[in-house]
């Protein structure tokens, strides 16, 4: 059950119901008598923070983790050619 703010438009007073969503009832004023109508108002649910992106899950630093995470593939390639370097001087070399 969901409950609603109604608002009778003779007398202003303001009261709650709680229905079904799926129903949608004539509400009565409890005070005057009058048919109310709905009121409408901002939801209850508060988003805080940056965001609920997928890229809003990385650190605050992200640019400091990007320089450091280029100079890390630098390095792993360095390392990658010194060892193509080393595997070619000790290769036996063919017979001719």
């Amino acid at each position: 059950m969901a409950r609603y703010d109604y608002k009778c438009p003779a007398c202003g007073t303001e009261f709650e119901v709680e229905h079904p969503m799926s129903e949608r009832p004539t509400i009565v004023c409890p005070e005057c008598g009058e048919v109310a109508n709905q009121v409408f108002g901002a939801s209850g649910i508060v988003f805080k923070g940056s965001g609920f992106y997928n890229t809003d899950q990385r650190d605050k630093g992200s640019s400091a983790t990007s320089s450091t995470s280029s100079a890390s593939k630098s390095e792993g390639a360095s390392k990658s050619e010194s060892k193509s370097e080393g595997t070619s001087a000790n290769a036996p070399k063919k017979a001719d």
